[in-house]
């Protein structure tokens, strides 16, 4: 402390800001280790509410599955009254039913596809009927085959040397490289849905966009690649780069220039300042969600934070009541829009208001989670502030983080992409398949719808359809 006072340091101010610079840091290291992942917190002032006695929810109803009837008779040695002896009749329509849930296991076949030939009594040449519509010309598994492993394993994350071990468990024998042969050939035929996709996503007034690593497995690349994500309300767009640059967030982006909602990343908001003759390329709006989360993670240590954390769930509350503008078109849609601005303007920019102005009232250490936390929210501020006056932009990132999430679980079970194409691939699948299940179409129907129209007509271009 004598050399800090010499040096003109305050020492004990210094030691006391690195106490807790390092209480904090043992705390988070704690909670990252040990504690729930999730973002829901206790109430600090509200007294906990007795649960009431759970008496069961009764069988859930199973009105998607196929159901057999099986049928139990008494053996013949056992056809006699117990009482008198006397023989036992079937008693015509009385029977005792019950249910259960099985599995019927999983079987393969080989097809043997036979076309008849016919010939002209007249000598003309023999006609054969039609071949079956193939993945690979010559080629021995079907479209049917490549789907199912495409969407075991980017559907269900099963890598291709689990499915193999799976499937010789059913009597086939195959080899996770012919495993990926079949699921490459399928890519390749779906290839221009996939790029027409980044157009559907593009043709949106609002995209999020967020970016996760990627594991490259191959000798010689560099072993973390970046999965990045643009998704509009009705689909979702992925591509994997070895990059997590501002030109990747430029190649990303392209020349878009509608609303982009994403979290302080700084290439987002070094590209849309990038526009010609100064003009954004695009209005970048900021995360909420983002805000939240670093508030809750100071409240640990600065229990006022939940006064922020509060104000914030009161934005969320107001918006859980407007309509969602992306699922209406016309006269019904721009009424949706005036609704939404007129409703932010009265009610929720006075509690914008309010959380600035708790900001500037608070005090901290400059280091401190709390202290951080502020500077993130205010640093921001201008893109937190842009859904106040653009009825487009919601009040989160959440979009985007859901579709992620699929890759994120994909890389934790098979790791990553052993190869360039690998990466090509597994964007592909990911996309298209995220991309069906958000317009509410079976995945594996999908695949196999597109996948045969482009057999049928190379080049065909087939988007999920929307549910009605």
């Amino acid at each position: 402390m004598e050399i800090a006072k010499l040096k003109g340091n305050d020492g004990p101010k210094q030691l006391q800001l690195e106490i807790v610079r390092l209480q904090e840091q043992m705390a988070t290291l704690r909670q990252e280790m040990f504690g729930a992942s999730s973002e829901k917190r206790k109430a600090s002032t509200e007294l906990p509410t007795p649960r009431p006695p759970r008496n069961g929810h009764g069988p859930r109803q199973q009105t998607e599955l196929l159901v057999e009837e099986h049928a139990h008779e008494l053996a013949e040695a056992d056809r006699v009254c117990p009482d008198c002896g006397a023989v036992l009749a079937e008693w015509e329509g009385q029977t005792e039913d019950s249910e259960e849930i099985t599995v019927v296991e999983r079987h393969f076949i080989v097809r043997k596809h036979r076309r008849k030939k016919y010939r002209c009594k007249h000598g003309c040449a023999p006609v054969t009927a039609p071949a079956p519509l193939k993945l690979v010309e010559g080629g021995r598994y079907s479209v049917d085959f490549a789907v199912y492993v495409a969407i075991a394993k980017y559907l269900y994350h099963l890598p291709l040397e689990r499915q193999v071990k799976m499937y010789l468990a059913n009597s086939l024998v195959v080899d996770s490289q012919t495993l990926w042969d079949q699921i490459e050939a399928l890519a390749k035929h779906l290839a221009p849905s996939y790029q027409a996709l980044r157009d559907d996503v593009f043709a949106s007034p609002l995209i999020h966009a967020d970016e996760t690593y990627w594991l490259m497995l191959s000798k010689g690349a560099g072993k973390k690649w970046y999965a990045w994500t643009v998704a509009s309300p009705r689909a979702v767009f992925h591509r994997i780069f070895d990059s997590r640059s501002t030109a990747t967030a430029r190649e990303v982006l392209g020349d878009y220039h509608g609303n982009v909602v994403a979290d302080g990343y700084e290439p987002y908001q070094t590209v849309a300042r990038a526009g010609p003759d100064g003009v954004p390329r695009y209005t970048l709006a900021f995360c909420w969600a983002h805000v939240r989360r670093k508030y809750v993670k100071a409240e640990p240590f600065a229990p006022t934070c939940a006064e922020a954390i509060e104000l914030i769930g009161k934005l969320y509350d107001i918006e859980r009541d407007l309509p969602n503008p992306h699922t209406l078109i016309g006269t019904e849609q721009e009424s949706a829009l005036a609704h939404i601005l007129a409703v932010r303007r009265e009610r929720s920019a006075p509690v914008v208001e309010e959380i600035k102005a708790w900001a500037g009232r608070q005090q901290g250490f400059p280091e401190s989670t709390f202290r951080k936390a502020i500077k993130y929210m205010l640093d921001l501020w201008h893109g937190l502030t842009v859904f106040l006056e653009n009825p487009w932009v919601p009040l989160d990132n959440n979009l985007v983080e859901r579709q992620i999430r699929p890759l994120v679980v994909g890389r934790k079970n098979h790791y990553g992409s052993k190869s360039k194409r690998g990466t090509e691939v597994a964007a592909l699948f990911y996309s298209l398949i995220e991309t069906a299940q958000m317009r509410g179409e079976d995945p594996s129907a999908y695949l196999q719808r597109a996948a045969l129209a482009a057999i049928t007509t190379p080049g065909t271009v087939t988007l999920p359809t929307t549910a009605e």
